[in-house]
């Protein structure tokens, strides 16, 4: 199939600005407002950016402009944000070359990887995130005054007060060829998710970015925030980003077992060799699903308001049972529960789709299915521990130096930074505990 052309989307669509827009390697979207006077220089050239203001991009001030070039099979048209507004995802290059620390080119090349062993990955995403506001002493309270039942999920009379913003993203998402699918109240109060369906692992990524930043805006139009933060309530469930996995070869599903099942959840040898790959790379890969201090806030509750935390704290896997690492609902996919909704979805996906690579590749065993095995690894406790299991994984690390060998250093780098600035400041559990101790 050939690459759509960009002008031609522009002019169907009646498209005036584009948002040309990349992400960091902490996932924050960065974005330039193109006039389509500007359109032939946007597609010949691109469009400049000063990396190391941008973000996590792997430059200092002294170096090259990053020069974002359209990838225009992502262009989506969003009238509904503003008349004539389309964005289109962006793949970094600086003077002439892919840029290694992009999170979308390190994504594109792990999907040539998987091209090169006769592999094509598809992704299903389920994007979850509270809906907030500020009171009169500007704390954040959940937006909808009404919700405040003990055991929230799944509330029909929730769901119906936020109907104006849920529908309007449902018909956004639909309006795109997206295929929502389903809306729910989820287990906290304030937080909703909203489902669409799977495609290609780099089509899902990019639509999971642009789902943020359409949830995000249609959410400040009604007075409201959304955040994608992990755990914004000590007291509620986690927000995860749950990523369902499947492979086809030349177009043929990969995971069902057709001839022997190894384990009795329906998979092929193939497929189980892919779970344990994952299980054998868990820890690492939390650096990646779970990329910040607040994540292992999700991963370590002990408990919530609603009874569950919802959040896997050992490597195990299972049938269709949500307390496990993966979960296998059916035969033609794997879930992997340990995302939560600060990972980068580029990197996410990348992680998944090398450390499954490298399980098929070393006949990795999973092990038996179910319960609490005795070697299973418990999951890190910290920010800190998931980069200290990362920098010492030599498939994780290559995952991400696809490009550049450094990549994957530079991102332990700014991860234990991250921790350390965390570390620096003083809370109020610390003023309770000590103030008076001794």
């Amino acid at each position: 199939m050939s690459s759509p052309d960009l002008k031609d989307l522009v002019a169907e669509h009646g498209t005036t600005f584009i948002l040309a827009l990349f992400v960091d390697l902490h996932g924050k979207p960065c974005a330039k407002l193109v006039p389509v006077e500007a359109l032939d220089t946007l597609i010949e050239e691109g469009v400049g950016f000063a990396g190391y203001a941008a973000g996590a991009m792997g430059q200092e001030p002294k170096d090259p402009d990053i020069m974002a070039l359209p990838d225009a099979s992502s262009f989506t048209p969003v009238p509904f944000i503003r008349e004539g507004l389309a964005i289109v995802h962006c793949d970094p290059h600086v003077e002439g070359e892919r840029w290694g620390y992009s999170p979308r080119v390190i994504l594109k090349d792990l999907i040539a990887r998987a091209a090169e062993s006769g592999f094509e990955p598809h992704l299903g995403a389920e994007v979850e995130y509270f809906l907030l506001k500020r009171d009169e002493n500007g704390k954040l309270v959940t937006a909808d005054d009404g919700d405040n039942h003990a055991q929230p999920c799944y509330d029909a009379r929730g769901v119906t007060r936020m109907f104006g913003h849920l529908s309007e993203i449902s018909q956004a998402m639909n309006a795109l060829g997206w295929g929502n699918y389903a809306n729910d109240h989820e287990d906290g109060n304030g937080q909703f998710e909203q489902n669409f369906r799977y495609a290609d692992a780099l089509t899902t990524a990019d639509r999971v970015v642009t789902l943020r930043y359409l949830i995000t805006m249609v959410a400040e139009k009604r007075g409201m925030i959304a955040t994608f933060m992990p755990k914004p309530f000590a007291d509620r469930t986690g927000s995860g980003l749950h990523f369902h996995i499947s492979l086809t070869s030349q177009g043929k599903p990969v995971f069902p077992g057709e001839n022997k099942d190894l384990h009795g959840l329906g998979l092929s040898e193939t497929a189980y060799h892919f779970v344990g790959g994952l299980l054998e790379h868990a820890c690492a890969l939390q650096a990646l699903l779970a990329p910040t201090v607040n994540s292992y806030k999700r991963t370590g509750a002990v408990s919530t308001t609603s009874g569950a935390s919802w959040a896997p704290r050992t490597a195990t896997y299972g049938g269709n049972d949500r307390t496990h690492y993966i979960r296998v609902p059916d035969e033609q996919r794997v879930e992997l529960r340990g995302g939560d909704g600060s990972a980068n979805p580029y990197l996410a996906a990348a992680a998944l789709i090398g450390a499954g690579l490298d399980g098929i590749a070393k006949k990795t065993s999973p092990g038996t299915p179910g319960g609490k095995r005795e070697d299973a690894p418990r999951l890190p406790l910290t920010l800190m521990d998931a980069v200290e299991s990362f920098e010492t994984d030599k498939t994780i690390l290559d995952v991400l130096g696809t490009v550049n060998p450094d990549v994957g250093g530079y991102y332990a780098k700014i991860k234990r930074q991250e921790f350390y600035d965390y570390h620096a400041q003083v809370t109020e559990w610390e003023l309770t505990r000590y103030l008076t101790a001794f």
